[in-house]
């Protein structure tokens, strides 16, 4: 396992509007055994930003994309990617820009933002890799449907803990050999071996008092 890094590719501040996580407690929570932290806020970039000049050598700046049909996970994002443009629109917006492309939680319907499979196809050979393990997926199956999924498309995959509390950071993520940029994450996706446990359900509830508790700016 020497020289191996362990990255969470999928992980939120409170820049996303259902996590109260502070970027400075995020910072300490991954410092804990991983060496890379992807940080995906909902449609933005600015506290993976603010993170990465905390702490550059271990964030990565990413982002979670609404489009119009599910999200997209992208990761070396340089410039933010508004939401609620087409799949082809946001991945043509990231391939700009040089960003790595992936696909959250595909399969995951219990929760939006996952992917109709006709949808998922249309795409598939415009992606770098898709979500294999998603720990807070809810729905029966779904990491294992997208285990299949890329396994039939010849597609890599990237996994995340989803974290929207410290606590979480962590429960999912991928040993792979040491890269350098985007260029350097394609070149080793393929490599990459899932270690992960799925986050008990009640994680859930955090998120949604978040969300309520943003609402009423408390």
């Amino acid at each position: 396992m020497s020289g191996l890094w362990k990255i969470d590719f999928h992980t939120h501040t409170n820049f996303s509007k259902d996590s109260l996580t502070q970027l400075e407690d995020l910072i300490r929570a991954h410092q804990c055994g991983l060496d890379r932290l992807v940080i995906t806020d909902h449609n933005t970039i600015t506290g993976a930003l603010a993170a990465q000049k905390l702490d550059p050598k271990r964030i990565i700046v990413g982002e979670e994309i609404m489009t119009t049909s599910g999200e997209i996970l992208a990761v070396y994002v340089n410039e933010e990617v508004p939401p609620g443009l087409s799949p082809r629109e946001t991945i043509k917006c990231l391939h700009d820009q040089g960003a790595f492309v992936s696909i959250s939680h595909p399969f995951d319907t219990w929760r939006s933002g996952h992917w109709e499979l006709e949808d998922l196809l249309e795409i598939a050979p415009l992606v770098d890799a898709i979500e294999v393990f998603n720990a807070r997926c809810m729905r029966p199956g779904a990491n294992r449907l997208a285990m299949e999924f890329a396994r039939e498309n010849n597609l890599p995959g990237t996994a995340g803990s989803d974290a929207h509390a410290a606590f979480e950071v962590g429960r999912a993520c991928l040993d792979l050999p040491q890269f350098e940029g985007a260029a350097g994450l394609r070149a080793v996706i393929r490599q990459g071996r899932v270690v992960g446990r799925p986050s008990p359900f009640w994680v859930h509830f955090a998120s949604r008092y978040a969300r309520l508790r943003k609402k009423v700016g408390v």
